[in-house]
């Protein structure tokens, strides 16, 4: 995220602000939303997005031009909510594509425990081992003890060099948006797209796997509304969560479904408390080996996956559509700037249309 913003002339105290207006904007939609509805819907940034940014560093070396472009892009994902035909359209996206979808995601992130294993197995074996140990023993606390215990590690190999260049005062900067149609052209319409594909429709469908109602509409119309109002301090667009939207919706986050959506009050109270701490997290985080981060991540979804799998292949004759949605989004392959998550969707989907048409035809009966 830091870099994306850098890219389009962002300077240090500007991507500060934002990351901190974003962490902020995301964590009281998590909680509102979640308290409202007691449904565990999860916001995060833009990942996609931001990645777009860094694509498209040469679009604009003015910050206030590609804050325009934000500021634009939310407003569309506003319009879209006020658009009732794309909550009817999620709803009815069949389980096994979404379930393919769902552990496509997932697959890269679970397999990083046993790449660090091999990549940095004095710091992640250790969390690996007491994971496994206290998922016998107890497992309510094998995640949570994985993440201290990775933490720990982290401070202490990290050492106290990382908290150099840390701000500890939250820092907040207004931009003024730059209305530039040629950048509002290049940013804001391709923001707009990979946003939509790449978070909100693929972090809906993971919502409605685990067989909650999502409430799309509040969802897309409060996050535009936000938005476009973090814009103007430096944030990039928020959305539906994708990839961590399974753990606050999946049975590590508790057992009884009804309770899953206080985990998502609590990551938004965490997103806050880290976006007002940005400039120490920032740095705290530079200064780790993402692949531990990564693979603590790994084991906390392994569950999900497992879950996402199963109802995948449940039904023998919508094997072919999963298995296809699974390696598609899987693949990571990115098109037109849309992700593998919705390609994946897509395939799955109209490989499903085909086969069950043909299937309806063979057993049509004769006139």
């Amino acid at each position: 995220m830091l870099a994306g913003l850098a890219a389009v002339g962002a300077t240090q105290s500007q991507s500060a602000s934002g990351l901190l207006v974003i962490c902020v904007v995301q964590g009281l939609l998590s909680i509102v939303l979640s308290a409202v509805y007691r449904v565990p819907v999860k916001f995060a940034w833009s990942t996609p997005g931001a990645a777009l940014l860094v694509a498209t560093a040469g679009v604009t070396g003015r910050f206030g031009e590609a804050v325009a472009a934000f500021i634009v892009a939310a407003s569309l994902i506003l319009l879209v909510g006020l658009w009732p035909v794309l909550e009817r359209i999620i709803a009815r996206i069949p389980r096994p594509v979404s379930s393919a979808m769902l552990a496509g995601i997932l697959l890269p992130l679970c397999l990083a425990p046993v790449k660090a294993a091999v990549a940095i197995p004095l710091l992640a074996i250790p969390v690996i081992l007491i994971w496994l140990v206290l998922y016998r023993l107890a497992p309510r606390w094998a995640v949570p003890a994985a993440i201290a215990l990775a933490g720990v590690l982290l401070a202490v190999t990290a050492g106290s060099g990382w908290l150099a260049g840390a701000h500890l005062a939250p820092l907040l900067v207004f931009v003024a948006p730059v209305f530039d149609p040629l950048v509002v052209v290049s940013l804001a319409i391709p923001l707009f797209i990979v946003t939509m594909a790449g978070q909100n429709i693929p972090g809906a469908a993971i919502l409605s796997n685990f067989g909650y109602h999502v409430p799309v509409r509040s969802a897309l119309v409060s996050s535009g509304v936000l938005s476009g109002v973090g814009a103007m301090f430096g944030g990039i667009t928020v959305n539906l969560a994708a990839l961590t939207q399974a753990l606050t919706a999946g049975p590590e986050a508790s057992p009884d479904r009804s309770q899953r959506w206080i985990a998502s009050v609590a990551a938004g109270g965490t997103y806050i408390a880290l976006g007002l701490l940005a400039g120490v997290a920032t740095a705290f985080v530079i200064a780790s080996p993402p692949l531990l981060i990564e693979a603590v991540a790994g084991l906390a979804l392994l569950s999900a996956l497992i879950g996402a799998v199963v109802a995948a292949v449940a039904d023998a004759a919508h094997r072919l559509a999963a298995i296809l949605t699974f390696l598609v989004t899987a693949s990571g392959i990115v098109v037109g700037g849309v992700g593998s998550a919705f390609w994946g969707l897509l395939v799955g989907g109209v490989v499903m249309l085909w086969l069950s048409w043909g299937r309806r035809r063979a057993t049509a009966p004769r006139p």
